[in-house]
């Protein structure tokens, strides 16, 4: 077996993500050991461009971009991703070969002081990069402030310590992956938080091509996962959604049943839709996109689509 290169971001989260990776394809593919596997840390514009808006240089794949150009470019055999960094739309001669088993998908509040939904109450500051969690939080307080916060969870958290925020919204799955879960004050239910597309997701892609690592990869897929994934996926291309859309979408499997929760907000952010819907596993694709056209028909002008 030749070497394979996986190439990630070199924080400390995506390399977190890439041992778990590499640890899965040794387990599943006999012919694979520690010594085949090489690992290419590569810096991307998102990485480089802390102190500026996603939107304002080019949205969410700026994570993504430079790690697809070295898979394009063969220089990295496998890229590894939080699923929810990557555009909807894929390169076509690229592919998600395998969808690791989700971990937690909900959001979490990372903060010493804020243990329950009544310390949200009153006069709050909150770091946070995201629309999607900006609105959600003014839902449950329309007073909370939210401060742009960009950055790893490391230098995140030390602006709590600092005294310069109350707390800091995260994905769950990133905290836990760095064994910081007792740094979180409060883990919301979905019903008071709608995670991100793909929260909690680490997706392998390839090059379509490539069939040994094809099937490298189709040992490590969780199928669940993929089934979900390509659900949410899907509801994102039907609303055209980017980095600054405020929408958040779950799919999950539940008595052999696919259901799928779906929010959007408006441009102006003082309205949300949400819209639900169960369907059969072997639909996951087109009930994502269903969920997609009702949010859109029940926003009406109220959303402009990209």
């Amino acid at each position: 077996m030749t070497k394979i290169t996986i190439g990630a971001r070199g924080s400390k989260l995506s390399i977190a993500y890439v041992e778990k990776v590499k640890k899965l394809l040794i387990q599943n593919n006999k012919e694979l050991t520690e010594g085949n596997i090489n690992f290419k840390a590569i810096k991307t514009s998102g990485d480089l461009n802390q102190n500026i808006k996603l939107s304002e240089i080019g949205g969410k794949n700026l994570f993504c971009k430079e790690i697809e150009e070295k898979l394009l470019n063969k220089e990295i055999d496998i890229a590894v991703h939080s699923l929810k960094d990557m555009e909807s739309l894929e390169d076509s001669n690229l592919i998600i070969g395998a969808y690791i088993k989700r971990n937690d998908y909900r959001d979490v509040i990372i903060s010493n002081k804020i243990k329950s939904l009544e310390d949200l109450k009153g006069k709050i500051v909150i770091g946070s990069s995201s629309r999607r969690r900006e609105l959600q939080l003014k839902k449950i307080n329309k007073n909370i402030s939210v401060t742009s916060l960009r950055g790893n969870i490391d230098t995140r958290i030390k602006k709590i310590e600092e005294g310069k925020l109350d707390g800091v919204i995260l994905a769950a799955a990133g905290v836990k992956s760095l064994n910081l879960s007792n740094k979180i004050g409060l883990s919301f239910k979905t019903e008071e938080v709608l995670p991100a597309v793909g929260q909690g997701v680490i997706a392998v892609q390839c090059n379509k091509n490539d069939d040994v690592v094809k099937n490298l990869l189709r040992n490590i897929n969780d199928k669940e996962t993929e089934v979900c994934a390509k659900s949410e996926r899907a509801m994102l291309r039907a609303i055209k959604g980017d980095c600054e859309t405020a929408v958040g979408g779950l799919a999950i499997i539940e008595n052999n049943n696919l259901k799928f929760t779906a929010q959007l907000f408006s441009d102006s952010g003082l309205k949300s839709f949400n819209y639900e819907m169960m369907g059969k596993i072997s639909e996951a694709v087109n009930i994502g996109k269903s969920v997609g056209e009702e949010l859109l028909k029940l926003a009406g002008s109220d959303f402009k689509k990209k």
